[in-house]
């Protein structure tokens, strides 16, 4: 997610607690939230595509295959 963007959700969490949202401004929040919770999620399924589990007899698996 584009810097800015991040900023712009910063921006109206705080504005949420000291004054308020417009509907628009709730909407755009929530439009930004969900953006950003996909590009969480992606990441972290990607993280744990390529991550390796080594047992201790030394054989080795990937931790989530989605084939």
């Amino acid at each position: 997610m584009e810097r800015a963007k991040i900023q712009r959700i910063n921006e109206l969490a705080h504005k949420a607690k000291t004054s308020g949202l417009t509907e628009a401004e709730l909407a755009e929040r929530e439009a930004l939230r969900k953006e950003y919770l996909a590009d969480v999620r992606a990441s972290l399924i990607n993280q744990l595509e390529h991550t390796t589990v080594v047992e201790p007899d030394g054989t080795r698996h990937k931790l989530l295959n989605r084939s």
